[in-house]
């Protein structure tokens, strides 16, 4: 009696644990991957730093990678992530039409890509969430024409990296308001890729060159904007300045009156949203193709509502 109650005991015991060996393989956490374009300015830190803290709280083993402004560099880190087998990625690319090979591998793979806050060129893209930069760079262009109170003044341009489409969408919305105010002469454009030094050493070269004939600086970011606007105050002169994202030291500015103004992009819910749609993708839900967060315009009359939100 006792051999058959040791050996249903057994079996029981063999039982319990096969269903929780079971069990633990489908309690473990989804895998998700992210390479972003950079991780050397405060609004892609914005965006990891939210994938973080929604991946601690909903229990997902979250990883993320720095593209360093390389497109190359984000279709290694796609591969690396593909053969750790990750559940879905977040791509946020550098280049709008060099990243789209790293969608292809993925979807190759059978692995969904959700595009956050900038756009690549493939139709294989599962889902994006961003922002409508087209209408930002119109946005920020009208802004400054209404802020001048004339449409017959001189700007310069900073423009984001070349072909990334943040900086392609933008510049086409600055262009749109141009074409209407055709008094308003633009005198250079240049890239400074979303760094803060780099614009400071063109906006110092403008100086030089154009003297006081420059009467407002479009800054296709706030990065951008504020390493012009240290330039300016270098130099011992006033020219307005606006941008885009609304990180700290833009609303900063805008409070102290070094710059017009800035358009807010809601880092976390591009980040947070991409990752949401990620979940339901890999739990077999279908998911709408875009999903567009609103841009929010901060001037000195609203700016300290802005403070510490992301």
């Amino acid at each position: 009696m006792k051999k058959h109650i040791r050996t249903f005991t057994i079996i029981m015991l063999a039982f319990v644990f096969a269903i929780v060996g079971c069990n633990a393989v489908f309690a473990a956490p989804l895998k998700i991957g992210a390479t972003f374009y950079s991780l050397q300015n405060e609004f892609t830190m914005r965006m990891d730093n939210a994938a973080k803290k929604w991946a601690a709280e909903k229990g997902v083993d979250y990883t993320s990678y720095d593209g360093n402004y390389n497109a190359a560099t984000q279709l290694a880190q796609v591969e690396t992530m593909i053969a750790n087998g990750v559940d879905a990625i977040i791509l946020n690319p550098h280049d709008a039409i060099a990243c789209a090979a790293a969608v292809e591998l993925a979807h190759a793979a059978g692995i969904p890509v959700i595009g956050a806050n900038t756009m690549v060129e493939s139709e294989l893209l599962t889902s994006y969430v961003g922002s409508l930069d087209v209408s930002a760079g119109e946005d920020i262009m009208q802004f400054m024409i209404d802020h001048m109170g004339t449409d017959s003044f001189n700007i310069v341009i900073i423009e984001g990296p070349m072909g990334q489409s943040a900086q392609l969408q933008r510049i086409e919305g600055i262009e749109n308001v141009l074409a209407k105010h055709p008094n308003v002469k633009e005198l250079a454009r240049n890239t400074a890729n979303w760094s803060r030094a780099e614009a400071m050493g063109l906006m110092e070269t403008w100086i030089t060159t154009f003297g006081d004939d420059i009467h407002a600086v479009i800054g296709e970011n706030d990065e951008m904007a504020l390493g012009a606007r240290e330039a300016i105050e270098a130099a011992g002169k006033d020219i307005p300045c606006i941008g885009i994202d609304g990180i700290t030291d833009a609303v900063a500015a805008v409070q102290a009156g070094r710059m017009i103004a800035s358009h807010f992009q809601n880092a976390e819910g591009q980040m947070t949203g991409a990752l949401d749609l990620a979940v339901k993708v890999v739990n077999g839900e279908t998911i709408d193709k875009f999903f567009w967060i609103p841009f929010e315009m901060i001037t000195a009359e609203n700016a300290d509502d802005y403070v510490g939100r992301y």
